[in-house]
This record gives structure tokens, C-alpha cells and sequence, in this order.
């Protein structure tokens, strides 16, 4: 855990330089304005990941140690260098399958939907990773690197780098790349793997090495005459990265419950992504785009004002988390869980503020009253005083003037929403009946 709050110390400044620099460009150069709102919601999918992992919150059915020290066959040197090339290309070979299987199976869908629910595509989507794989169940993949003697340690050195570097072609600015578009995954091809469009879905599910697409029939063209349309079939309409997370499992779920088909209450999860039985499709449709022109982004209106408290908040809560991955070496790992879920539940209740829910303020309020007496309370937010003076005080103060915040803008914000739909309305009916 030390060791990962490490690297991630190191890539997160670097993502969020990159992304700054995607915005600039696209301002500057393009005249295009990346939603706020969107951005933000990106940004804390990913910290809800990052947290979900560094903290451990998953059940292990076997460890990759223990596989390894009871399947080995062989060993290698402590300087062979092979391991490390060897576990990237098997690491890419295996995402490619893991991947297609998420976007083909219902129930694995859920385990990757998250990552495809932006209805933009730019380097901030590219943070939208899952929290719903409650098991290590991924980790019998690796069966095979056990068998040859991979260590531990080289499949933890070299999993965040291949990860990390699946984040840079999350973007429209880059065109195609000549040559290499034959070799690794490039901008171009990315983006018709997010698109919705009929010709691009379930496309190009590789990661570093565009091959395995090649090589298994899935590979698809970027096409100028077909622009690529990105989100999901059945839209999100949330920005909470945890009711995106678990909503298509929510929805097999209550599927399985009303089918009266009991065979269908055990395939549905088994089933091609989007397959549901004809019994509950006829009585309870959802709504799923089916030509492109049919989605209307989810696009909720906000001042100008809480869209600077959204990014200042988002700021906060990032700072406060790299301090938690500054502190891991330092703190034990109870102390460090606790501080874990208090930023995962803060990120709860101001997604939900975004959504524009009547909890999300109440989550708000009761999240900001907790940190600040539990800061009072214990003295110190985890050995911040140690670092910056008087810092205890300014979280104390921070989060109890955010509780007063959000009652305020959750009332303003939905004030704004019913005059801008009213004059919408008004407008639509003036030129209709002229």
C-alpha cells in the first residue's frame, strides 16, 4: 500500500498537469470549453478508485503471493530484466481479453461501465475507473506468470505503469500517428472504442498494443465520415461515481427479481451486455439510445459560482488526499482507513450536491459536522500540525463553512434551474406561435 500511495503521488500532479494543459489547448486553439461539472465528476471517479485500492477494500479469494509460492516452476535471476518485459506483454495480452469480456458479459459490465460513462471523451474520462470488482477475482488470470516464477514485485512495479500509460490518448486534440497506428493504441483508436456509434461499438479493446485487435477481429478505423458519439447506450445521468458504478447491477438485479422466467433470473447476468428478459423489457422499458441524434447529454445548469466551489472543493479533497498517501509510511493502517472513508464519504455527499439531491446537502452538512469533530475531537487531521501549522484549524474551518455552503447553493442552484426552464419554456412558445 506504501509503495503504490508512492507512485501515485508522483503520476496524480502529473495527470492533473496534462489535463490542465488539455483545457488550455482546447480554449486557445479549438474555442472549446470542457464542461466543469463533467470534468469534476471525472476527477472524483478516479479518487474513489485510487482510494478503493490503496486502502485494500476488496475481499481476496487468493492472493497472487500465495499462487506463486505453491505454482511455481522456476526462477529467475534477480537482475534478469525479462520478468518486467515479459509481465507487460502478458498484462496487456490478458486486458485485452478481461476487457472484451467486461463490454460482452452483463455482469461484467458493471465492472467497467464507469470508465465509458462521460458523454465526453478528454484526458478526464480517462480517470473513470471502477470501484464495483468487489473480489480479486481478476487475479486468476495470472495463473500463468505464477507458473513461470514471476515475483511479486515485478507484477507491482509493473501494473501501475501499464496502467498510467493508457491515460495519454484519452483525447481529441491528438490525430492519427502514421505508422504507430499499426503498433500501440493511439488517440484515434480510442476514441472510436468510447464511441456509441453502430460501426464503432465493441471495438479496438486493446490497451498498449493495438495487435491483439488486429490479430482477434475487433480492430475498427476512425472514419471521417462517421464522428464518433460518446457515452453509454442507457446514459448515467448522474455525476455520483457510485450510483454509476453499481446502477447496471442494480438494474440486473431488479430485472432477475420481476422476471417470472426463473430460468432468466440466473442468465440475465450471463447474458450480452444489455440483454434482458422479454417479460420485463415489455413491462418495464428503459430508455436506451438507439440513434445517435436521440441522446441529449446530461447537462444540468449551475452558476458560475458553484461551479468555482465545485473545483476549489475538488481541489480541497485532492490535496487532502495526497497528504493521506504522503502520511502512509507514517500512520498505521487503521488510521489510514479511517481518514480513507471519510474522503470517500465526502465525495459521496458532494457528487450527490451535484446531482442536486436533497441528501447530497444533508450528506454534506453531516460529513462536514463529522470531520470537524473529529479533528476537534482528536486534535489534529492525522499529523497535518506537524506539516502546517494551524492546518487542523483550516480543515476545521474549511468544511464547516462547506456544510453552510451547501444548503445555500442547493437552493440557489435549484432557484436557477426552474427561471432558466421557465424562460426556455416561454421562448419555445413564443416562436412557435409566431
Amino acid at each position: 500500500m506504501n509503495a503504490y500511495g508512492n507512485i501515485l503521488l508522483i503520476a496524480m500532479p502529473g495527470f492533473l498537469v496534462l489535463i490542465i494543459i488539455e483545457m488550455v489547448w482546447g480554449r486557445w486553439k479549438h474555442k472549446e470549453h470542457q464542461p466543469v461539472i463533467d470534468t469534476v465528476s471525472s476527477l472524483t471517479s478516479g479518487m474513489t478508485n485510487i482510494l478503493k485500492s490503496t486502502l485494500g477494500l476488496t475481499i481476496v479469494i487468493v492472493s497472487y503471493t500465495f499462487l506463486e509460492q505453491h505454482l511455481h516452476l522456476m526462477e529467475w535471476g534477480k537482475e534478469s530484466f525479462w520478468p518486467y518485459i515479459i509481465v507487460f506483454v502478458f498484462f496487456d495480452f490478458s486486458g485485452y481479453w478481461a476487457h472484451r469480456l467486461q463490454h460482452r458479459v452483463n455482469f461484467f459490465w458493471s465492472h467497467h461501465l464507469v470508465h465509458h460513462s462521460s458523454e465526453e471523451f478528454n484526458l478526464p474520462c480517462a480517470l473513470r475507473q471502477q470501484i464495483a470488482v468487489m473480489t480479486n477475482v481478476y487475479t486468476l488470470m495470472l495463473v500463468p506468470m505464477a507458473l513461470i516464477g514471476i515475483s511479486p514485485g515485478v507484477l507491482a512495479l509493473v501494473g501501475p505503469i501499464h496502467l498510467f500509460s493508457q491515460f495519454w490518448y484519452h483525447t481529441r486534440y491528438i490525430g492519427k500517428l502514421g505508422f504507430l497506428e499499426y503498433i500501440i493504441v493511439t488517440p484515434s483508436q480510442h476514441r472510436v472504442h468510447h464511441a456509441m456509434n453502430d460501426i464503432y461499438m465493441d471495438k479496438n479493446y486493446s490497451q498498449i498494443f493495438i495487435v491483439w485487435d488486429r490479430m482477434f477481429g475487433t480492430f475498427q478505423e476512425e472514419l471521417s465520415s462517421e464522428p464518433c458519439v460518446y457515452g453509454m447506450r442507457r446514459p448515467a445521468q448522474t455525476w455520483n461515481p457510485y450510483i454509476i458504478n453499481f446502477k447496471h447491477w442494480y438494474t440486473l438485479a431488479v430485472d432477475a427479481w420481476h422476471t417470472k422466467n426463473m430460468g432468466d433470473k440466473f442468465r440475465i447476468w450471463f447474458m450480452p451486455t444489455g440483454w434482458r428478459p422479454a417479460d420485463v423489457m415489455e413491462k418495464y422499458p428503459l430508455f436506451t439510445v438507439e440513434k445517435m441524434s436521440d441522446l441529449k447529454k446530461h447537462n444540468p445548469i449551475y452558476s458560475n459560482w458553484f461551479q468555482a466551489f465545485s473545483v476549489l472543493h475538488i481541489t480541497v479533497v485532492f490535496l487532502l488526499l495526497s497528504f493521506l498517501f504522503f502520511r502512509f509510511g507514517e500512520i498505521s493502517q487503521a488510521e489510514a482507513l479511517i481518514n480513507g472513508i471519510i474522503l470517500m464519504l465526502a465525495i459521496f455527499g458532494f457528487t450527490a450536491l451535484l446531482d442536486k439531491k436533497k441528501y447530497g446537502v444533508v450528506s454534506m452538512v453531516m460529513i462536514g459536522a463529522g470531520i470537524v469533530c473529529f479533528t476537534v475531537v482528536s486534535g489534529d487531521w492525522f499529523g497535518l500540525n506537524d506539516f502546517l501549522p494551524m492546518g487542523s484549524a483550516v480543515v476545521v474551518a474549511y468544511f464547516a463553512i462547506t456544510a453552510l455552503a451547501a444548503v445555500w447553493f442547493y437552493k440557489t442552484e435549484l432557484n436557477i434551474a426552474v427561471e432558466k426552464n421557465v424562460e426556455v419554456f416561454v421562448s419555445a412558445k413564443t416562436q412557435t406561435q409566431n
